[in-house]
């Protein structure tokens, strides 16, 4: 399991895992001991808080994935920074979404072949919990 997370950043630690129904629900963990901030770049290991994070990511042998990180708000130091606190970030994920942007990318990916109804129905069923207008809403992003 440990591989499969490396793949989404290597800076990730697999914890644990629970099937419940049809989903797989994986628990991670960053192993980042510093972070930047993104406003002036300033290294903190200072934390604020914590808080529990889930997306969707790409399904495991038919089952839908969904990881939960326990992510962390950190205090930037720089005096001189308009931020006070900002929340750990990851490439793969964009701010504030749900699903991991391989996931999107393969929801456009089966959704340029059929109707966004037909699409939606189709990737709930095997893949990922989605709704029209999200699919919708990725397609036109794409163009």
């Amino acid at each position: 399991m440990d591989s499969i997370i490396e793949m989404l950043d290597q800076l990730l630690d697999y914890q644990s895992h629970e099937l419940i129904d049809n989903t797989l629900y994986i628990t991670i963990k960053s192993k980042k001991e510093t972070l930047k901030c993104p406003d002036c770049g300033y290294e903190t290991s200072k934390t604020h808080s914590r808080y529990l994070k889930s997306f969707q990511d790409l399904p495991i042998q038919g089952k839908k994935v969904m990881l939960v990180i326990n992510n962390r708000n950190m205090f930037c130091k720089n005096d001189n920074c308009n931020k006070y606190t900002f929340s750990e970030q990851f490439d793969f994920l964009d701010s504030k979404a749900k699903k991991t942007k391989r996931l999107i990318e393969e929801i456009v990916r089966v959704s340029l072949t059929q109707s966004s109804v037909s699409a939606a129905k189709y990737l709930t069923e095997s893949t990922v919990d989605i709704k029209k207008s999200s699919i919708c809403n990725y397609l036109k992003k794409k163009h």
